[in-house]
């Protein structure tokens, strides 16, 4: 069952402790998380155009999902198990990729607060172009991290491996950067996260072709910032990143060149953003456990 705030707070005002109910951690948290309600700011347009209007050091935590400049003529891609031209749209289609990638590099190290971290993805395409260029602009690079997709699609073409894996360049400006280690230990059962994330692909939620699973933007933001920080994803997509910044109770803001991506993105978000601020995930069992110790404690007093 989910509990709204007013249904919460009905249920509390029926006891003769409301203050002493209220002094339970768990329930002090969550009147904590119902009364947060994310800033989302999104923009459409050239993220490096946008980036430029944005102020030094103004941004928690990157996310960057860059095109990978795969489409155009005489480039294959596998969809449906058939081999077909890879034409993902004209946001992929750019004439000096490694200009490109060092132009919004700058714009993302100079938004980004000294403390912060940058996670982008990439494939064999575009990876080294950005590690080149992170060496280049003085980031310190702090992990690359492998995204294997156990469900990966076949390879069509028999000269190669099936390719199975992204990769993830995990960069700071200084040595000093905020990374949650304990909370990739409890997201790990306790034990040391490696560098190889196992996460499956996802059918995807929107049309985008590049669509990226909610789980692994979800690991990403909470290990890279924490609530109240302030997201940013230059190449928003369908808006994965926004929903799991809103989600869980991080500031948002998106650049997305497409219009009919952004438009998408933007409805993601803000159906998101809706389901937030008028619910919260809370057992009928869970409170009343909570309000029966509480009671118990007292009358051992």
């Amino acid at each position: 069952m989910v509990f709204s705030l007013s249904n919460i707070s009905r249920l509390l005002l029926t006891t003769q402790r409301r203050k002493t109910y209220l002094s339970i951690p768990f329930l002090q948290s969550l009147q904590k998380e119902v009364k947060m309600v994310s800033k989302i700011e999104l923009k459409k347009g050239d993220s490096i155009e946008v980036l430029k209007g944005y102020p030094a050091g103004s941004v928690d935590m990157i996310f960057a999902d860059p095109p990978y400049n795969l489409s155009g003529k005489g480039n294959l891609t596998c969809k449906n198990g058939k081999k077909v031209e890879c034409n993902k749209g004209e946001w992929d289609v750019i004439e000096d990729i490694h200009k490109f990638n060092e132009e919004w590099l700058i714009e993302c190290k100079r938004v980004l607060s000294d403390e912060g971290t940058i996670w982008i993805s990439g494939t064999l395409h575009n990876h080294p172009s950005i590690g080149v260029l992170l060496k280049k602009l003085g980031f310190w690079i702090i992990n690359d991290i492998v995204w294997f997709k156990p469900n990966a699609p076949p390879q069509l073409q028999p000269n190669r491996l099936a390719p199975s894996t992204e990769l993830i360049w995990l960069a700071s400006k200084s040595k000093k950067y905020y990374f949650d280690y304990q909370k990739a230990k409890r997201l790990n059962g306790g034990k040391q996260m490696r560098n190889l994330w196992n996460i499956t692909a996802k059918r995807h939620k929107t049309e985008h072709p590049t669509e990226k699973p909610e789980d692994l933007l979800e690991r990403i933001i909470l290990l890279g910032s924490k609530r109240g920080d302030l997201v940013l994803d230059p190449f928003m997509g369908s808006g994965t990143t926004g929903v799991e910044s809103k989600r869980l109770g991080r500031n948002f803001m998106g650049i997305e060149l497409d219009k009919n991506y952004f438009e998408i993105a933007k409805k993601r978000i803000d159906s998101e953003q809706n389901a937030q601020e008028e619910s919260v995930p809370l057992t009928e069992m869970k409170i009343i456990s909570l309000i029966q110790k509480q009671e118990e404690s007292i009358l051992e007093v």
